[in-house]
């Protein structure tokens, strides 16, 4: 870490070990806000795209023949079977089935392009889809097929969590930058950051994004962000990388900051103070709050 007396005059840490020491004390809990939960406009247009084939499908609810109703559904408007897997939370649209044990028969279903109204209406059978609208379960197929997406939503709330600390991030870093006149890039790229600033680093992959690019007069801050409330293998393995990306970016001349934060790492200090230990600069939420980001930025 680099001390200067900045940390004194921000944080009131006098050395080193208490800029660290700071640095953990200060962790935030959670970063998560009202979009977390669900990413809503995705859901809503899922539905839109399939608005009119969920509605067809409506007309089966509580049939008494309902095998033979899908069938003759699917025979009038082949092209309702593409959403079945959808009402199933999967999002493949090629699945191949064991269908019988003791011959150890495969099915493969393709619901990409229509397929025989006999087929289709035997997967919906089969899968238990047709027994629940048969007995009105399921009384609205719309409504619930906005639930399942819900469901599968959900499995995004890990993104979410990653790209909320970039915006957090942002938040911070568009106001210094329009209060000091620096220009910054979110997810910039080496090709992106040359050709605005003529600036060239070293990436291990060219399609390597970085979190934030600042542009000052004096030189060229490189900001990476996560957040981790909880613990686990990939934080010591995240810290090592930085600690490489800390010193690939040095020798190009660049000054790299790492943003982190969150519970996480009060179960996984040590590869955090190792970081910390061999990079100048780690911050988390509460130091850009007090102006540190700012006054290196200066």
């Amino acid at each position: 870490m680099k001390y200067s007396q900045m940390f004194n005059t921000l944080l009131g840490c006098k050395n080193e070990d208490e800029v660290f020491e700071y640095l953990v004390g200060h962790l935030k809990e959670t970063i998560k806000s009202w979009d977390y939960f669900v990413n809503w406009s995705k859901v809503i247009k899922n539905y839109h795209n399939v608005e009119i084939s969920l509605n067809l499908l409506n007309t089966l609810i509580g049939k008494p023949d309902i095998e033979k109703a899908a069938e003759h559904l699917l025979t009038e408007y082949p092209n309702v079977i593409k959403i079945v897997p959808a009402l199933l939370a999967c999002r493949d649209k090629n699945i191949c089935l064991l269908t019988d044990f003791g011959n150890f028969d495969l099915t493969r279903f393709d619901f990409s392009k229509p397929m025989s109204p006999g087929a289709g209406a035997r997967f919906m059978k089969e899968s238990g889809f047709l027994d629940l609208i048969s007995d009105r379960t399921i009384k609205s197929i719309p409504d619930y097929f906005i639930g399942v997406e819900v469901g599968l939503d959900s499995n995004g709330r890990k993104n979410r969590s990653g790209t909320s600390m970039e915006t957090l991030a942002e938040f911070f870093i568009k106001d210094i930058c329009q209060r000091n006149g620096y220009e910054y890039i979110a997810q910039a790229t080496a090709d992106k950051i040359y050709k605005k600033w003529g600036k060239k680093i070293t990436v291990n992959k060219s399609s390597k994004r970085i979190d934030f690019a600042i542009n000052t007069p004096h030189k060229l801050y490189l900001i990476e962000t996560n957040f981790y409330g909880g613990g686990g293998s990939k934080l010591k393995s995240t810290a090592g990388e930085y600690a490489d990306i800390y010193h690939q970016w040095t020798n190009d001349g660049h000054q790299f900051i790492w943003i982190t934060d969150g519970f996480g790492w009060l179960t996984t200090k040590r590869p955090l103070r190792d970081t910390f230990n061999t990079t100048d600069y780690i911050l988390n939420i509460d130091m850009i709050q007090k102006g540190v980001l700012e006054s290196l930025l200066k």
